[in-house]
């Protein structure tokens, strides 16, 4: 830990720079299969908020879900990086995500001494959504987030008294209250946009993105997004994020970085240093 106090204490500049503003980290669902894993993560997270960052954090769940649908013996299949969800598969996950995923997480975030309090979209009409797709069943799409509720806890997040971190579950409620399954890359995107977040960051199992010849490309801008999309360059979840990264630039984001959670203190070197690591996205090179 003393490493990393080094690090913010020699970047001062990225610390002033960041102080105040408002960060939304999302989590994939196989890094917090890695208990070790996110403990280091959660630790990092309270030298950031030390730092006076305002945070929001939203998680996935995709290997909790897994399992625990293959222990009910019930099989899935995605549709262009979305899992098709039936009603009993939406009830299943609501338990996994809402229950077992987030507390997990509020837990460990508490045990380092980070005050975080677990939502879900169905509190407070945080995430109201209407159904994606027909085809995929129980899929929801967010209409409008609940923006006074997150802002409740971040307005209370500054230097000398940070507050308490939102760690949301992406189960969204339609307008009868049932409740449907949002992609937790889709929610995490609309998220940062309903609250103008001066970064979004996808915390995943891969180092960024890629090109063709598996090549990691730094920076990235829309026009390169967009080829990667029609060349089919990305595909499966990356390819899902690279869509819901394209439309948070064309609302107004410019501060998007996919960075791999593996690699040791990988947040604290994107944000405090000028190394940099993963993929940054943003709408031109000159923004």
């Amino acid at each position: 830990m003393s490493k990393i106090t080094d690090i913010i204490a020699g970047s001062l500049k990225y610390v002033k720079k960041l102080s105040g503003q408002c960060i939304l980290i999302k989590l994939g669902g196989s890094i917090l299969d890695d208990m070790q894993l996110v403990r280091k993560l959660c630790e990092d997270l309270s030298l950031v908020r030390a730092a006076g960052i305002k945070i929001v954090l939203v998680h996935g769940g995709s290997k909790a879900i897994d399992q625990t649908l293959r222990a009910h013996n019930i099989s899935w299949a995605y549709q262009q990086g979305q899992r098709i969800t039936t009603i009993e598969m939406v009830n299943i996950i609501e338990m996994v995500l809402s229950g077992h995923v987030n507390k997990m997480l509020v837990r460990t975030l508490n045990a380092v001494g980070v005050a975080a309090v677990g939502l879900a979209g169905c509190d407070d009409k945080l995430l109201q959504a209407q159904r994606f797709d027909d085809k995929l069943g129980e899929v929801g799409k967010i209409e409008k987030v609940n923006t006074t509720l997150l802002q409740r806890f971040m307005d209370t997040q500054d230097a000398h008294q940070p507050g308490i971190i939102p760690v949301i579950a992406p189960i969204a409620a339609d307008a009868q209250g049932k409740p449907l399954n949002v992609n937790a890359d889709w929610a995490a995107s609309t998220i940062a946009i309903a609250l103008k977040c001066d970064k979004l960051i996808y915390l995943t199992d891969e180092d960024g993105v890629y090109d063709q010849d598996k090549k990691l490309l730094s920076k990235l801008e829309v026009k390169e997004l967009k080829h990667l999309v029609k060349k089919k360059i990305v595909e499966g979840g990356m390819l899902v994020k690279v869509k819901t990264i394209l439309d948070a630039l064309q609302q107004g984001l410019n501060n998007i970085h996919i960075i791999s959670a593996k690699k040791e203190h990988a947040l604290i070197t994107e944000l405090f240093t000028d190394e940099g690591i993963g993929t940054i996205c943003r709408r031109n090179a000159e923004s």
